[in-house]
């Protein structure tokens, strides 16, 4: 996920419109210069130890922070890749021993949301649903980590964080999808290596972006002999070409969260008592009755137009002239501006329960989104403390939270797979891929974890998306689906955050025991 992640099917589209107008002008006479390489740093650890209590059981750790280096075909260094890594102290079968490799997304997003926000052993205290209060903040032990399942290793993607290009090593060379799937497949190889973990279980959680990574990773791994014991996906997008803006199906795949988000916000006539079940009527009027109106569009006979616009009006919350003037279309930012306008206020992306406020209330879309400034400050203050206090680690680099100029210069060409001469720029669908990895790998586990309030990658979409695998029965029992009252970053709401964690500790037990 987080945090660049603005409308990229728009921002690819206008990339690529800018690029080929590049291609059609005039060339300039330019000098050539030879490349000079950036000066490589040596391979570096820093080593600390520390301990956290989950389910009542202390548990002590070695947090390794540090950097690997990745080459090219020569073996030269190209980049240098920061981690930190939290390994269980006094295990002496690490063969059995669970290794989970953890990124957001963005792309252009370092890991300190999942690190310091979920699954880390220390955790951010943020507000909820709320704006989080300026500095000093609260960083206590997390009850809530992983540690207790599995050892953790938080990779920073090239670019972000402290991890740097170095050596001859150039930007495109990682800042595209299969660029920064190959660099984290040979992080992991190098790691693994290092530290004489093949032979462990193996498994992948990225969030938003971060799951794009992980399902064109887990197919990237298999052909390298790589096997993955589980993959988990939190908030999910696997195809951005099917909803692209303006498509029915971005209409389509976002309806179900408008209806969550306006129960949530009590703006629903006779509020359905429970959420799940509504949720399942929605899904069926997203998929039946409201794809056939678009379909029809202006052929839609008259009674059918107004037996849909009563519907929309009772699942929405939105007002009959509204969704008229709409056209019985809604996109999210509309949506996020237009809900609570009686309120005047707006709604979060990553997270509609976040509430701001617009410079005017007239305004057809939202400012800003505030569930991402109301909690930005707060983790990066706490990293820059945790970094320096705890984990001992000292460096003259800056850390890169988020990287705007990566998507600005994002590749997203991505070859479908059985058919390698065939790309679809600029919107990428690594489904095939994670489908790809499932079908050779029948073992693998896929976990999918959704926020009901989630604007950004919609639940129902990546429901669409899992279903488009092409697997075979007794393969697709290998999915399992979550669902939780929260955004984006469901860790944010500390009750979904321990349920999350519980169900993610089934999911390993499951998984390791198969």
């Amino acid at each position: 996920m987080k945090k660049a992640f603005v409308c990229l099917p728009l921002l690819a589209l206008v990339l690529a419109i800018a690029a080929f107008a590049a291609d059609k002008a005039p060339a300039a006479k330019t000098a050539v210069v030879a490349a000079s390489a950036t000066p490589t740093p040596k391979e570096e650890k820093t080593i600390s130890q520390g301990n956290v209590t989950i389910n009542g059981q202390n548990i002590r750790y070695t947090a390794t922070t540090g950097t690997l280096l990745l080459r090219d075909d020569k073996g030269e260094p190209t980049a240098s890749v920061f981690y930190v890594a939290y390994t269980r102290d006094g295990l002496k079968d690490m063969a059995h021993r669970p290794l989970t490799f953890l990124y957001n997304g963005g792309p252009g997003s370092s890991s300190i949301w999942l690190h310091m926000g979920a699954f880390g052993p220390v955790r951010i205290v943020t507000s909820d649903a709320a704006s989080t209060p300026p500095p000093p903040y609260d960083i206590v032990p997390n009850q809530y980590s992983l540690l207790d399942k599995s050892d953790l290793v938080f990779v920073d993607a090239v670019g972000t964080g402290y991890s740097r290009v170095v050596g001859k090593g150039q930007t495109k060379n990682f800042w595209g999808v299969d660029e920064d799937v190959k660099a984290f497949g040979q992080f992991i190889e190098r790691y693994i290596t290092v530290n004489d973990r093949w032979n462990s279980p193996k498994y992948l959680l990225g969030e938003s972006y971060g799951t794009t990574r992980s399902a064109n990773l887990a197919d990237w791994l298999q052909h390298q002999g790589v096997a993955l014991n589980g993959v988990i996906l939190q908030s999910t997008i696997l195809n951005y070409g099917d909803t692209f803006p303006g498509t029915d199906l971005e209409y389509i795949s976002y309806l179900p969260s408008y209806a969550a988000i306006a129960w949530y916000h009590d703006k629903l006539a006779n509020k359905p008592a429970g959420l799940p079940a509504f949720l399942q009527q929605v899904r069926a009027f997203a998929r039946g009755e409201y794809a056939d109106a678009l379909y029809q569009g202006s052929s839609l006979p008259q009674a059918e137009y107004t037996d849909v616009l009563a519907k929309l009006q009772q699942y929405t919350g939105l007002s009959a002239q509204f969704l008229k003037d709409a056209n019985l279309r809604v996109d999210p930012s509309r949506f996020r501006a237009q809900l609570l306008r009686g309120d005047d206020r707006i709604m979060g992306r990553y997270d509609a329960r976040f509430e701001g406020i617009n410079m005017d209330n007239a305004e057809e879309f939202p400012d800003y989104d505030p569930s991402d400034s109301s909690i930005g400050p707060a983790y990066t203050a706490a990293w820059n403390w945790y970094v320096t206090n705890k984990l001992k680690y000292q460096t003259s680099e800056t850390y890169r939270v988020t990287y705007y100029k990566i998507i600005r210069e994002w590749d997203w060409k991505h070859p479908l797979p059985g058919r390698p001469s065939f790309f679809m720029p600029p919107e990428p669908d690594v489904a095939a891929n994670l489908g790809e990895a499932m079908r050779e790998n029948p073992h693998l586990k896929v976990f999918s974890a959704n926020g009901y309030f989630d604007l950004a990658t919609p639940f129902f979409k990546t429901e669409f998306d899992i279903n488009q695998l092409d697997l075979p029965p007794d393969i697709y029992k290998n999915i399992s689906f979550y669902y939780y009252p929260s955004g984006h970053m469901l860790y944010l709401y500390v009750p979904v955050l321990k349920q999350y964690k519980s169900d993610l500790g089934k999911f390993y037990e499951a998984t390791d025991n198969q």
